[in-house]
């Protein structure tokens, strides 16, 4: 049994010690901890960038709301164009999820020095969409890599672990980003260059330390969950030669006729279209309390230590209670920070709340979607179908952002974000009367 064969490896790595650990990797796999340091380091280069992005676009080249949404939509949005082509070729791969993954890591590396030499809308744009294209390859492969590594009852856990090591470094991110403007005359550049440095260091620890994905015929942790408690994918599909189906595109998109896996890419497409932004989010926090220029970069910590507080706990929750409650439950977190964001008050308390919240959503809803979306796919077919529903889901954001920044340019951005906040409670309430069916593990056990 997988379990018992993780709770033997971390017995004899923890000799002499308590029996805590072992007991933690009893329960998580090793891949998930090694994809976990890669997307710890990968997300400090990333977030680096990402928490300086909007003020050196905005106030140090003087883009426009519309400008901005415009790059900020390619930034969040454009890897929603290669994210199937990534699940796909790791699936057709034979399982060569980890090298697929690895592809998209170092692209988005590669793009990262390239900040120092653009400082026009276009280039930039260019930049920006290349380095979204490696996150799109990468994201579907890991976060199956995930998925067949840990069991049906605990894959909420599994993707916990997983995004509060990916958030210690968006944690981490903003903060080195924050020093670096404070200490250096040239600190965008330098922000650049040592984001370009860290990254490398994370394509590294992939290579070296990240097990190979296993091939699809190749039995593993996961594949008890056909049999187990709550299981949505039911036995293995087999062609008559007792071989798995081929991994097609046509395959891929045949998945959509699955009725859970359906409704949960229409619910979070739909949701995807009413989530405002991150960089959004913190300038009208900006706006609304006139915080300093040198202090912007600091707002991300907010959210990434909710996130990394939150993220554990909440997929565990959502393992028990249901994941698809869970999920809701994180977009009712985001409408209220943004109810917040649109009152009048503005107590010392404001963005130790919205931030709290928004670190919520994201700990509520980013793994456990992946989770509850594992349920529903085979795992012949694992890393297509998750892409599907990311691709879904960064299209909408992709055009949240453009409708976002459209608005607060042409009606202000009060005006934009209660229009928003409309829409998020609308998809909501459609989201809460289409959930998937009990027969997947969205829901607890009986």
């Amino acid at each position: 049994m997988y379990v018992a064969d993780s709770r033997a490896d971390a017995e004899s790595t923890t000799a002499g010690t308590t029996g805590t650990p072992a007991r933690v990797s009893a329960v998580v796999a090793p891949t998930v901890f090694a994809l976990g340091a890669v997307s710890l380091i990968t997300d400090v280069s990333s977030e680096m960038v990402t928490a300086v992005l909007p003020l050196y676009l905005v106030t140090g080249l003087g883009l426009s709301p519309l400008g901005f949404g415009l790059l900020d939509g390619i930034y969040n949005g454009f890897s929603a164009l290669v994210r199937l082509a990534g699940g796909h070729l790791a699936d057709r791969g034979g399982g060569r999820h980890k090298w697929v993954a690895g592809i998209g890591y170092a692209v988005s590396a590669a793009c990262k020095p390239l900040l120092l030499l653009a400082h026009t809308l276009t280039p930039i744009g260019l930049i920006l969409a290349a380095d979204r294209t490696g996150k799109g390859l990468r994201t579907a492969p890991r976060d199956a890599l995930i998925s067949l590594s840990s069991t049906p009852e605990n894959r909420g856990r599994a993707f916990g672990v997983h995004r509060a090591m990916d958030t210690a470094g968006a944690l981490l991110g903003p903060l080195v980003a924050f020093l670096i403007l404070r200490a250096t005359v040239d600190g965008y550049d330098a922000v650049f260059t040592v984001s370009f440095c860290v990254a490398v260091v994370g394509v590294l620890v992939l290579v070296l330390f990240v097990p190979g994905g296993r091939r699809p015929d190749e039995k593993g942790p996961g594949d008890s969950g056909s049999a187990g408690r709550g299981s949505a994918t039911g036995p293995r599909e087999r062609t008559t030669a007792g071989r798995p189906p081929r991994p097609t595109l046509r395959a891929a998109f045949a998945l959509l006729a699955r009725r859970d896996l359906r409704r949960i890419t229409l619910c979070a497409l739909l949701l995807g279209l009413a989530t405002v932004s991150d960089s959004f989010v913190y300038l009208l926090l900006q706006r609304r309390l006139g915080v300093p220029d040198r202090w912007f970069a600091l707002l991300p910590l907010g959210t990434a230590a909710a996130f990394l507080l939150l993220a554990v706990p909440l997929g565990r929750l959502a393992d028990r209670v249901g994941r698809w409650r869970t999920f809701l439950a994180g977009h009712g977190a985001l409408l209220t920070a943004y109810a917040l964001l649109l009152t009048s008050w503005h107590g010392t308390a404001l963005p130790y709340a919205v931030l709290l919240l928004h670190g919520g959503f994201y700990a509520a809803t980013d793994g456990v979607l992946m989770a509850a979306a594992s349920d529903s796919v085979p795992e012949e077919l694992r890393s297509s179908g998750l892409a599907l529903v990311q691709t879904g889901q960064a299209a909408a954001r992709f055009v949240c952002s453009l409708g976002f920044g459209a608005a607060w340019t042409l009606w202000g951005d009060r005006t934009a974000l209660m229009a928003s906040a409309t829409a998020l409670a609308v998809c909501a309430v459609f989201a809460l009367r289409l959930r998937p069916g009990r027969s997947s593990v969205l829901e607890p056990a009986p």
